[in-house]
């Protein structure tokens, strides 16, 4: 599964690597998102014949449009992709309903004796990039509505397979515009949903500071010696 992530590239970056005319001017640096919280997401705009991006933050696990209560139930964060196209919380906004979930790293635990010890994993490069994702828009009584999201995972590549036994599905800029597109087809859109190369990635452990969520820092991201992970402060 994929629970925690970051977004701490630049604006400018960011902008260049989705090709987005402009990035929010209170955008701010991001080291320990987690699920409930808003993140940053493209989507095509709703208009007809309209192709153009926009980046919006929707809240990390999606409700369907037909579920009774926004809070019933475990959030959900991530999505199968072996059963994403038949599972009806996800079945609709995976044929309708796609978008790009900005990151540039995410954690995962990985067991040791009797602890987990978490794990950054990101890019040799370093470059942000974009996890597949579904989006979905409920509405109360009131018509207030409430914009969700989460993110598709696969089996791991070998490196994470080290770690945990799923991974989020990162999707190579060559790909994204597939992914968005309303004119891809399920077999399209299948054949993205893979792990990314294990070559082209890097992961090392960090300390526990991450397991809080109140905890947003650049030091939640810092290489530490396996030992120091014991260490919550």
């Amino acid at each position: 599964m994929c629970g925690r992530f970051t977004v701490t590239a630049h604006p400018e970056l960011l902008a260049e690597e989705f090709f987005l005319d402009e990035i929010p001017l209170d955008f701010k640096p991001r080291y320990n998102m987690a699920p409930g919280q808003n993140i940053p997401l493209i989507r095509r705009n709703d208009a007809a014949r309209d192709e153009s991006r926009r980046l919006e933050f929707f809240r990390w696990g999606l409700v369907p449009s037909w579920a009774k209560d926004a809070n019933a139930g475990r959030p959900m964060i991530n999505a199968r992709s072996e059963t994403v196209a038949e599972k009806p919380t996800f079945r609709a906004a995976f044929k309708k309903r796609r978008c790009l979930i900005i990151a540039d790293g995410f954690y995962e635990w990985k067991r040791s004796g009797s602890q987990k010890v978490p794990n950054y994993i990101r890019l040799k490069e370093q470059r942000p990039f974009a996890f597949a994702g579904l989006w979905e828009c409920w509405k109360a009584k009131d018509q207030t509505a409430l914009y969700s999201c989460t993110i598709l995972t696969v089996p791991p590549n070998a490196l994470v397979a080290d770690i945990h036994d799923r991974m989020p599905v990162i999707l190579p800029q060559q790909h994204r515009e597939t992914w968005l597109s309303p004119k891809s087809d399920s077999a399209a859109l299948h054949a993205l949903l893979r792990p990314y190369a294990a070559n082209e990635m890097e992961a090392y452990p960090v300390s526990k500071r991450v397991n809080s969520t109140s905890t947003d820092d650049a030091r939640c991201t810092e290489r530490v010696a396996s030992q120091e992970t014991l260490s919550l402060f």
